[in-house]
């Protein structure tokens, strides 16, 4: 892994990179914010329609709108942070290819940027918690804690698919599938509560579902699920080693394959 001082030094050229996407991003869009807004209050709607009014699916006595919509603004960071953090490599080939610096940097640079949509979508869910049965509670200041495991898997798994992506361009696609596939596996649209407990070892063993739960359990002043929390975080903390771990292992060979 990169020592964290050669991290350190290139910090500027982190900062450049994380304005860069966020730039991009934003350049010449017709909707800019609102989309971060948009995508997922529609979602929310979509799902309180199908799985909250029509499924029934239950929300542990919470109202079904604000029940989703706290995991989702976690989980649409997560998934989007993740998909750009495995592409990234891919769409930075120039730079690879002209100067040196620590290669780390493009897919962190990438999970960042997702930081400002973050920041967005849960401004206005602070705002509207009242409107959807929601109460501010000090529950609210674990969630900043609970970013910092999402951000440990997002780097991890993002580097190490932006790394096998660079050698296999199909995991780029398949990324996607994935992230598809874990989103019905963690408890976005439902409780965890819904799964037998003799069962529910097999749900915690995916580190986003005790993840996302804790945001819901921050937003609707649950108590926290502790136990399974901590096994989350040292979860996040071994998928952020070895995400890393095996970018590091093969980066020297992306100048020649990219």
């Amino acid at each position: 892994m990169p020592g964290g001082r050669e991290l350190w030094a290139y910090r500027e050229l982190l900062w450049v990179l994380v304005l860069r996407d966020i730039k991009v991003r934003y350049k010449q869009t017709a909707l800019g914010v609102l989309w971060v807004l948009i995508r997922p209050l529609s979602t929310m709607v979509l799902f309180t329609l199908i799985f909250g009014r029509l499924a029934r699916i239950p929300s542990d006595g919470y109202p079904y709108a604000v029940f989703v919509f706290a995991a989702l603004i976690p989980w649409t960071f997560f998934a989007g942070a993740v998909g750009a953090s495995g592409n990234s490599l891919v769409g930075s080939a120039g730079l690879i290819n002209k100067i040196y610096f620590p290669r780390l940097i493009i897919p962190v640079a990438a999970v960042g940027s997702g930081l400002v949509d973050l920041a967005i979508s849960a401004t206005f869910l602070l705002a509207v918690m009242p409107l959807l049965g929601a109460s501010w509670s000090p529950n609210l200041l674990g969630a900043p804690v609970l970013l910092v495991a999402v951000l440990l898997i997002a780097i991890g798994v993002g580097s190490l698919f932006s790394a096998l992506t660079v050698a296999y361009r199909d995991f780029g696609s398949i990324l996607g599938y994935v992230l598809q596939i874990w989103m019905y596996a963690t408890p976005v649209i439902y409780p965890s509560s819904l799964i037998p407990e003799g069962w529910r070892w097999v749900l915690h063993a995916n580190p986003m579902a005790a993840l996302i739960e804790g945001f819901r359990s921050a937003v609707l002043g649950k108590p926290f699920d502790l136990p399974a929390l901590g096994v989350s975080f040292a979860m996040a903390a071994v998928i952020f080693v070895v995400g890393v771990a095996y970018f590091e292992k093969i980066e020297r060979r992306f100048a020649d394959i990219i």
